[in-house]
């Protein structure tokens, strides 16, 4: 996939079974500009959930993994179908490498100035900054002013209550689980429930 064709806002979905992933995605498919799905890797059953939702969703929503800390999980995942793949920690050279020479978004994360520069200069197409709730909004904005802009992503801590703090910081990414549907029961909530949290997001 495309940089640009990157939604602002990545559901991480971690321990879901594969028929709640897929009644979700179903839902979000039709939002496919704004959201794009992370399965986590240290999730049951990761490989064959990409595998399987990649295969019958993958022109219509963009589909990656997350949680991907080794060289093998970035190659099982990608061989899986991944489209892009995040991380709690730094990308190896070994792993960016692999990564970009696929064809593949790489989102590693960082946590300082200066991690955040080296991961970029590596080839990172996006950092997300992990836990975002420690640094708090005001670091995106901070970091900027001497670094220039950049392609900043939330993480951890970041929920429907406090989104948008990130986003008037300058981060121009934020990635959320359960916290993006609020008190929503996803295992009874209607699809029309489920749009209407959605579209709350894009009426900010």
């Amino acid at each position: 996939m495309k940089l640009e064709d990157y939604g602002k806002f990545t559901v991480i979905m971690r321990g879901y079974t594969l028929e709640q992933a897929d009644r979700i995605i179903n839902v979000l498919r039709e939002y496919k500009e704004h959201f794009v799905v992370e399965v986590t890797m240290n999730s049951k059953g990761a490989l064959d959930m990409i595998r399987i939702l990649s295969e019958k969703y993958r022109s219509q929503i963009h589909i990656g993994a997350g949680t991907v800390k080794t060289l093998e999980d970035a190659k099982s995942a990608i061989d899986a179908g991944a489209e892009f793949l995040l991380s709690p920690i730094g990308f190896t050279k070994e792993m960016m490498e692999y990564t970009k020479a696929h064809g593949i978004l790489a989102i590693p994360a960082a946590m300082t100035p200066t991690e955040i520069e080296t991961q970029f200069n590596m080839g990172a197409d996006i950092v997300k900054v992990f836990p975002a709730r420690t640094v708090g909004p005001k670091f995106f904005k901070d970091v900027q002013a001497p670094l220039g802009k950049l392609r900043l992503m939330a993480v951890g801590g970041v929920g429907v209550s406090n989104y948008q703090e990130f986003f008037d910081h300058d981060c121009q990414y934020v990635g959320m689980g359960t916290g993006m549907f609020g008190n929503l029961n996803l295992e009874t909530a209607s699809d029309e429930e489920i749009r209407a949290v959605l579209d709350t997001y894009l009426t900010k």
